[in-house]
Order: structure tokens, then C-alpha cells, then sequence
């Protein structure tokens, strides 16, 4: 599979493509895909993405931009491999076959069972496939949905706000605000982008939190996560989780991973815990959490009331060692992405 033209030109569409990709909902069963098709003379002929479920796949929406047989000859840059299977629509490598592409390239494999083989598919119908072209960018911004197909469970985003010293509340359990409106509108924003919110029936009783995901000015946002409240306590008939506009499931389970299982039944890719501590507690120690999100305000509270709580560590050299993603100022506060430390790989 080769690599005519140079690197440099596909490298400048692949990053067009993500910024295509990143257009479509991130919190559906689909990922966010881009496609950008170039003409023999480098010329950008269309451009397209994924809208979501039932819609046109990237390549077959930058297709439809075209007239029959324009794209005869062109090079398809493309974010995922092309699927190459029926579901909702048609496999996307034989559109492109079809269209008379001569060459594609893109930058991650597809994990799934039901739709890889797509770039072996348009090998043998002669299309001259490249891979690989700028994989670790691309699989960045896909992550929580590629990691999610690797492991067969939504991906896990463990939330917090605390106090510079890990405290979530002060001593009488009051903990509006520890955060700013920066922080908090950061929040809503990364609710929007979920497929689920989930907590624990103690936040519920404690707190009675709507869930819901809003603008600056408390309007809905236009995409609402479904809210999941786990916990054996029974939760008030009147209880705003109830009515939470993206839907509302309780689970008495205390088998987090059949939770997870069951969310992922339902087309959930991606799970934003908001708490408690014993439910962020509860995921962490079993190896559930795919990535750690914490705001951190300038002020110190004292007391007991820590984020998260016992995590069966016996000593510092057993400590959950983390990688740093990034550490961003928002107004007064700090938030902090950290993913768990994976083993290296084996060759």
C-alpha cells in the first residue's frame, strides 16, 4: 500500500479532516468521521462528515457534493477507514469504488468487527490505500469512541471540582461554589458531549441536581445526556432527575461493569460521572475510569469530605501513577485531564 505524492499534502487534508469530523455529535454509537476529496491536481473537489447515526457516512456525504463521475481519479483523505459494511447505510468502500476513487488514505483502522476490512476491500478492487497518515493526531480526537469499541464499554470520564486541598465541600456539606463560571460552563459543555451523566443516589438525596446541560444564561443546551443514578437508596417520586429531558435509567446493580454493559446496549459511548465520591471511588478501583477531570479552585476547606475516597493502596509505591493531558487556566480555577498509565506494549 503505498504513498505517492508526498506526506505533506495528505497531512494538510487530514487535519482538514478532523476539523470536519469534529462537526458531527460525539456522543452517538458512530464516530466523528471526515472526509476531504482531492482532484489529480491537488485541488480540494468536496468535503464531508458524519451527522450521526442513519445519516450519510463522510465519504458518501462529500460524494453527494459531486456530480457523477467527478470524483473519478481523486484521492479520498479520510479520518477512520472506510466501513465496509451494511447497517443503517452502505458499506462506504464500495461508494468509493464506485465513484472511481483512485486512492484513499486514512489515518486510524476501524476497531469494530462488523466494519473493518474496508481498506482490504479497496486494495482488491485496486485502489492504492495509504494508512497511517497522522494516526496519533487523529486517534487523539476520537479517543473516548475508539476506546470505547477496543473495550466494549463506554469510555469513563471521572469528574470533579475540589479545592486546592481535594475537598469537594466545606465541613457542613455546603459546596456551591467551589468553582467559577468558567469551570462550570466548561462542565455543561463536556455534559453536552456525552451520552450519559452518571451519579450516585447519595448525590441525588444530598443535592437533588437537575443534570441537565446548559448554556451561560441556564438555557438547554440542544443535546441532553441521558442521566443514570446508581445506588440502592429509592429516590422522591419528585426528585428533577426524573425529568430530565435526555431521559432518566436507575440501576439498584452493584456491578458497575454490567451497568456500563447496559448503557452500551443502549448506544452509549461515552459516561461523565459526576459523582459522589463513592461511586468515582467505586469505578476507579476497579479499573473502570478512562480518564480523570478535575477542577481545581484556589481555596482550602480542611475537613474530611475528599474527593475521592479509600482506594485500597497500601503504600506510595502502589499509587495509580497517571499521565498529565493538559492543565488549562479557566478564569480563577485550573482544570486538570489525566488518563491512567497504561502498561507499554509488548512487540
Amino acid at each position: 500500500m503505498g504513498d505517492a505524492g508526498g506526506r505533506a499534502p495528505l497531512e494538510q487534508a487530514m487535519r482538514r479532516a478532523v476539523e470536519l469530523a469534529r462537526r458531527g455529535p460525539a456522543w452517538t454509537r458512530n464516530p466523528q468521521v471526515g472526509c476531504v476529496l482531492i482532484a489529480p491536481d491537488g485541488s480540494v473537489l468536496a468535503e464531508g462528515w458524519h451527522r450521526g447515526a442513519g445519516t450519510a457516512h463522510a465519504e458518501v456525504d462529500a460524494l453527494s457534493k459531486l456530480p457523477q463521475g467527478a470524483a473519478r481519479g481523486a484521492t479520498a483523505v479520510v479520518t477512520l477507514e472506510p466501513c465496509n459494511h451494511t447497517g443503517l447505510t452502505g458499506p462506504c468502500s464500495e461508494a468509493l469504488i464506485a465513484a472511481g476513487i483512485a486512492r484513499v488514505v486514512f489515518a486510524v483502522p476501524d476497531p469494530t468487527p462488523d466494519a473493518d476490512g474496508g481498506a482490504q476491500r479497496l486494495a482488491e478492487a485496486g485502489i492504492e490505500v495509504v494508512e497511517d497518515v497522522l494516526r496519533d493526531e487523529v486517534e487523539a480526537a476520537i479517543l473516548p469512541w475508539l476506546t470505547a469499541a477496543r473495550e466494549g464499554r463506554p469510555y469513563v470520564i471521572a469528574k470533579w471540582a475540589s479545592s486546592l486541598d481535594g475537598r469537594i465541600a466545606a465541613t457542613d456539606g455546603s459546596s456551591r461554589w467551589i468553582t467559577g463560571p468558567a469551570a462550570r460552563a466548561d462542565v455543561h459543555r463536556r455534559r453536552a458531549d456525552s451520552g450519559a451523566i452518571l451519579v450516585g443516589t447519595g448525590t441525588v438525596l444530598a443535592d437533588d441536581p437537575a443534570l441537565t446541560a446548559r448554556s451561560e444564561d441556564g438555557e438547554l443546551l440542544p443535546h441532553q445526556p441521558l442521566a443514570v443514578v446508581v445506588g440502592s437508596r429509592p429516590l422522591p417520586d419528585d426528585a428533577a432527575v426524573r425529568r430530565h429531558p435526555g431521559g432518566f435509567r436507575s440501576f439498584e446493580l452493584a456491578d458497575l461493569r454490567a451497568v456500563l454493559d447496559s448503557l452500551w446496549d443502549e448506544g452509549v459511548r461515552t459516561v461523565f460521572v459526576e459523582g459522589g465520591p463513592t461511586l468515582e471511588t467505586a469505578l476507579l478501583r476497579e479499573g473502570l475510569v478512562d480518564e480523570v477531570l478535575v477542577y481545581l479552585a484556589p481555596v482550602l476547606l480542611g475537613g474530611t469530605r475528599l474527593a475521592i475516597a479509600d482506594l485500597g493502596i497500601p503504600d506510595i509505591a502502589h499509587a495509580r501513577r497517571l499521565d498529565l493531558v493538559s492543565a488549562d487556566r479557566l478564569g480563577e480555577d485550573v482544570r486538570i485531564i489525566a488518563r491512567p498509565r497504561r502498561a507499554p506494549k509488548e512487540d
